[in-house]
């Protein structure tokens, strides 16, 4: 005849691994919402820096000349609107794909833990029933 176990014994052992379960999927889950969060909150400020970046560049090109034209410092202020674009340009999907991940990464791990939850308790129930009389809690 096999072996039975305390049912508290086996509850305790689901539990654990349930926790290390729901630990290792929300690694999984969350690994690149860092790397998300970082771009969306940097990049703008990449993009300030090559902005200052040509509008010193502009000044510097007007002191040289004689007289302020356009075409002095036209090349200088595009270098500043195309930074600016390409810090938008990276943080504004960062923030909206971190948002939608984590709101999703959110969700299914609240749907992991009601499982577990769940499991947990349909087999407390099915142990209880295994042997005629309820575990100590």
């Amino acid at each position: 005849m096999p072996k039975t176990r305390d049912p508290d014994t086996v509850l305790e052992g689901v539990q654990r691994s349930m926790r290390v379960a729901w630990s290792r999927e929300e690694d999984r889950l969350t690994q690149h919402l860092v790397f998300l969060a970082t771009v969306a909150s940097a990049s703008p400020y990449i993009g300030l820096f090559g902005t200052v970046w040509g509008i010193m560049g502009s000044f510097q090109a007007l002191s040289l000349t004689q007289q302020a034209t356009l075409a002095t410092v036209a090349p200088w202020i595009a270098e500043a609107l195309i930074a600016t674009a390409m810090g938008l340009f990276a943080a504004i999907p960062a923030v909206i794909f971190y948002n939608r991940l984590s709101n999703s990464s959110s969700r299914l791990l609240g749907k992991y833990e009601d499982f577990a939850e769940e499991f947990h308790a349909i087999l407390h129930r099915n142990l209880q029933g295994r042997d005629g009389k309820p575990s100590a809690s």
